[in-house]
């Protein structure tokens, strides 16, 4: 009865949540009913499991989520990534869309700022040059998804998103663990999704399809859509009805002026993570009064973290003129956080329960049985809980929580690098995540103005396929060479 009760729960979580009703009822009613079909307390296992659980995910990333949603609101309102995808129109135009949507996007998201609101830049950029190259603005999700969702969030070392700093305390690693591994894996994703968009865009010029519609993409009424914010606050770390509070500046900064704060990101992270870190003494974190920690546990959140509030300071230094309305920008940009970061805690929360269960044994000794080894079950725990959660950051962190300790040991006797483990759980966080029912891609189809009729194949081809070709990749040279 445990193990039906476990597959119930996940069951109902799934269904309700895909029906737009909040995952901070659905998660703790799901865990709930699991422990109850399994006979266990459930007064117990709600405040001491779910919310110890949910309450130590929160303590560990909130930072992230508050500095990022910050960050990236304030890139917002100070017009820096509008500037950013203007230079890139005008650089590249027309004859090279496609690649001129991917690389603004990879561009903005690789330094920082939140996937939504690229998402609410980067459409009307899209719209602007698929109409006057005669694109089908079907291909346009495909290819801000490509540029945002994929490379950026889960391959390129050093990237901030949320993904990439959450096996750090698990394994002990850095934002840039695996770089040569990541590098390839990025490669790979940006190739095949591009030659992917390419041939595409090359069928519908042979087949006559144009633009299409000229009606705009209807970006003031995606962003108070109930249904897509319930889904949306779940699968990334920004709330979007967030973006139309504070005031965005009618003047655009140099591009000079508006890539400074995302090169300060990766470069103050890099050095935080080698260099600054590791030369200071952090013996005190074993003390109890700081949690009996270590730096390897908290110094990449840490490293993240300093580099964000950094960015952002040197972001409002720069561009004070052009943030008129300073206060409401960082209000929102605070309040944009929340939420997010709540709704995947109660995604956690319901995790440690399910873990927490008798019948949950079955699975976890079924996920290790898996044949290829630690790095190809890794693969398949992700994979599936992304899926099923529709959160990367969910899945990956429910899958850590649960199996974290396991594979840590087993790379030990193994001896395999723990930022393989780092890389690999990362990238597999990032493939089947993007399921129709994902808040990112159903925000992503409003704002484009599309359908998953019209538009989930290509999706699918740049975000799913590509990332699995790259995953596999990483897997076998892993394998073959170890980490590098």
């Amino acid at each position: 009865m445990g193990l039906f009760g476990i597959l119930i729960a996940l069951g109902l979580l799934i269904w309700f949540a895909y029906r737009g009703w909040s995952i901070l009822l659905l998660a703790p009613a799901a865990a709930l009913l699991a422990a109850a079909l399994s006979n266990q307390p459930l007064l117990a296992h709600w405040t001491q499991t779910f919310m110890g659980s949910a309450a130590n995910f929160f303590a560990q990333f909130f930072p992230l989520f508050l500095l990022g949603a910050l960050f990236g609101k304030l890139m917002d309102d100070s017009g820096s990534v509008r500037a950013i995808s203007r230079f890139m129109t005008e650089r590249l135009g027309p004859s090279h869309a496609m690649l001129a949507v991917v690389l603004a996007g990879a561009m903005v998201t690789y330094g920082g700022v939140s996937l939504f609101v690229a998402f609410f830049v980067l459409a009307p950029m899209a719209q602007e040059l698929f109409r006057a190259a005669n694109i089908p603005r079907r291909l346009m999700p495909a290819a801000i998804a490509l540029g945002t969702s994929t490379f950026t969030m889960s391959a390129l070392p050093g990237t901030p998103a949320i993904q990439n700093a959450i096996p750090m305390p698990f394994f002990g690693t850095t934002p840039f663990a695996a770089p040569g591994l990541g590098i390839v894996a990025a490669l790979i994703m940006f190739g095949f999704g591009m030659w992917w968009l390419n041939r595409v865009e090359a069928s519908a010029r042979d087949a006559g399809e144009g633009f299409g519609g000229d009606n705009a993409s209807p970006l003031d009424t995606v962003a108070d859509d109930q249904l897509i914010r319930e889904r949306a606050t779940t699968a990334r770390e920004f709330d979007p009805a967030e973006l139309r509070h504070g005031q965005q500046s009618d003047s655009l900064p140099p591009i000079g002026l508006a890539v400074l704060p995302l090169v300060a990101v990766v470069g103050i992270n890099l050095l935080m993570a080698i260099f600054i870190l590791p030369s200071l003494d952090f013996s005190f974190l074993a003390e109890e009064r700081w949690g009996a920690t270590s730096l390897s546990a908290v110094g990449g959140v840490w490293s993240v973290a300093v580099a964000l509030a950094s960015a952002t300071l040197i972001l409002i230094l720069t561009n004070r003129q052009r943030l008129p309305a300073l206060r409401e920008s960082m209000d929102a940009g605070a309040n944009a956080a929340v939420l997010p970061a709540v709704s995947v805690a109660s995604l956690v929360g319901f995790g440690a329960v399910i873990a927490a269960l008798p019948a949950f044994a079955l699975v976890r000794d079924w996920v290790l049985s898996i044949e290829g080894g630690p790095l190809v079950s890794l693969t398949v725990a992700t994979n599936v809980l992304a899926a099923l959660t529709g959160s990367a950051s969910g899945g990956l962190t429910i899958a850590l929580d649960t199996l974290g300790e396991t594979y840590m040991q087993l790379a030990h006797e193994l001896g395999i690098n723990p930022e393989l483990l780092h890389r690999v759980a990362v990238i597999g966080s990032g493939t089947l995540d993007s399921l129709p029912h994902n808040g990112a891609v159903v925000t992503l189809l409003a704002v484009c103005g599309t359908t998953h009729g019209d538009s989930y194949r290509d999706i699918v081809m740049v975000a799913i396929v590509g990332a699995i070709i790259a995953l596999v990749a990483v897997i076998l040279l892993g394998s073959l060479f170890g980490s590098f």
